[in-house]
């Protein structure tokens, strides 16, 4: 759970990570028979961690092209999620999805971590008032804020899995094909695809923009490399790991039966937790 709530606020599971062991360091000092709730004493530290390191952060500033956050398995299709796995209960895989985690970067620090603590975990107000230093009243402002500046594009985000799976599959066959028409046909007309190489892998600089762009991205790159797939839940959606010279983790949203947008990380670095890495290098 304290690494779900890490994750969420800062996207990073390296950063996730550092958060929960300053927290573990921190507990060990703690008196014990001093804590009379050790669940709610910890989610406090972490969330008041997180939202320290959130408000420190300059990396975005420097980063080399789109950012997207690094992904997480959640399960290896079609088996079910891992028990450890960061999204706890299903009421908060939203909150854990690609897409709602690149939207939370519009937010402040303070909005975003007081969207995540209620939406995610639905922790009183008069509690994260006490983590993000406001009252209460305030608080449901921010999360009424959030909600706002995030709803438009998240309630585009809800398609069953089924149909994510499906859509998955025919966009990777139709991109190894190199088939444009049945790729355009599986695209909504204003998609973006959004490619994370950080400097560090191969990606495009600026969002790929519309149907005939991203058929003609994709087709180029699949069709001459074939690459290996692995099949898998990233972030509690459908998703590939592809085998391209640095590979690729690929998640996607779908509207009205059609892909609208495409997240492509391939900043190794991003990677490099991801343990089917191998089954695709």
């Amino acid at each position: 759970m304290l690494l779900g709530m890490a994750y969420r606020m800062l996207g990073s599971t390296g950063d996730a990570e550092d958060v929960i062991q300053d927290a573990y360091l921190r507990w060990r000092s703690v008196d014990r028979d001093e804590v009379t709730e050790p669940r709610r004493y910890l989610s406090r530290m972490v969330a008041r961690l997180a939202l320290d390191r959130l408000r420190e952060r300059r990396d975005r500033e420097r980063y080399v092209g789109p950012w997207l956050p690094e992904p997480v398995i959640t399960a290896v299709l079609p088996a079910p999620a891992p028990p450890n796995d960061p999204q706890e209960t299903a009421e908060q895989r939203d909150t854990l999805s690609v897409a709602t985690l690149y939207l939370m970067e519009r937010l402040n620090p303070v909005e975003r971590a007081v969207f995540v603590l209620r939406s995610a975990f639905e922790l009183p107000y008069d509690e994260i008032a006490g983590i993000v230093d406001r009252t209460p009243e305030h608080c449901r402002q921010l999360h009424r804020r959030a909600v706002a500046r995030l709803a438009d594009d998240r309630q585009r985000f809800e398609p069953s899995r089924r149909e994510h799976a499906v859509l998955l599959e025919r966009f990777l066959s139709a991109a190894r094909d190199g088939d444009l028409a049945r790729l355009r046909a599986l695209l909504h007309d204003d998609v973006v695809a959004w490619t994370d190489g950080g400097g560090k892998a191969k990606a495009a600089r600026n969002p790929v923009l519309g149907a005939d762009r991203v058929a003609r991205f994709f087709a180029g790159i699949h069709s001459r490399n074939r690459p290996a797939i692995v099949l898998l839940e990233l972030n509690a959606s459908p998703a590939a790991l592809l085998g391209l010279s640095t590979p690729q983790a690929v998640t996607f949203t779908v509207v009205d039966g059609r892909i609208s947008g495409l997240f492509v990380v391939a900043n190794p670095d991003k990677l490099a937790r991801l343990p089917l890495l191998a089954s695709v290098t």
